[in-house]
């Protein structure tokens, strides 16, 4: 007859996840607003690559803590709490304080996933550190934790189409279909991407990861801002 230690084993190895366990050592964060009016616009590409990640180690992003929807998870044999911010998104930085201070994580533990309107469609850049970019997320971020030198992987949503257009449409609009597939890939290297940080290769995630496609032209899907 099996042991009860030996039937937990059992059961463990068939499940899909690990189990977190211990403290946690790394914070990733999806930046975004909150709100189904703002799904699949450019401003919650964090939230979309946040998204695919926890699809990808089957981890559920539901339970209601430190203003924000979290899920545990383990990433390079390290327990990692996951972020989605619930305030909107200049406000993103009382989220990052409250949960970082719980657990006890330095800033430069804190993974930051975001959109970014300087990269075209499909660009991604991972940084440790640096200033807001004017990205009101990272700003407040900065503002409210007192620091910069947090690692931060930028999600190029495209500029907007000419100088004129009113910089909170764009990031409020939501991308084409096009854009989309473009992205698509790029999400799917998130897993990766944060198993890198979690272990603390952050350098040879910015030499596999970091790309500038060619520029197209801004397309706006019709009927959206």
């Amino acid at each position: 007859m099996s042991t009860l230690d030996e039937l937990f084993a059992k059961i463990s190895a068939g499940r899909k996840t690990a189990i977190p366990t211990g403290p946690v050592e790394a914070i990733i964060v999806g930046l975004g607003n909150p709100g189904k009016q703002y799904e699949g616009t450019r401003h919650n590409a964090g939230f979309m690559a946040l998204d695919t990640l926890a699809a990808a180690l089957g981890v559920r992003v539901d339970a209601l803590r430190f203003k924000s929807l979290c899920g545990d998870a383990v990433i390079g044999e390290k327990r990692v709490l996951l972020l989605k911010p619930g305030t909107f998104m200049n406000l993103s930085g009382q989220a990052v304080q409250e949960a970082a201070a719980y657990h006890k994580v330095p800033m430069d533990r804190v993974l930051v996933l975001m959109d970014d309107v300087s990269l075209p469609v499909g660009g991604l850049r991972i940084r440790k550190k640096g200033s807001d970019g004017g990205h009101n997320g990272l700003k407040n971020i900065i503002y409210l934790t007192g620091r910069d030198d947090f690692p931060r992987v930028k999600i190029g949503v495209g500029q907007k189409p000419h100088p004129d257009y009113d910089l909170a449409d764009w990031v409020l609009g939501r991308f084409s279909p096009e854009d989309r597939k473009t992205l698509q890939p790029l999400f799917d290297q998130m897993p990766e991407i944060c198993r890198l940080f979690a272990q603390g290769k952050l350098e040879e995630a910015m030499s596999r990861y970091n790309r500038t496609p060619a520029s197209k032209p801004a397309r706006q899907e019709e009927g959206t801002p």
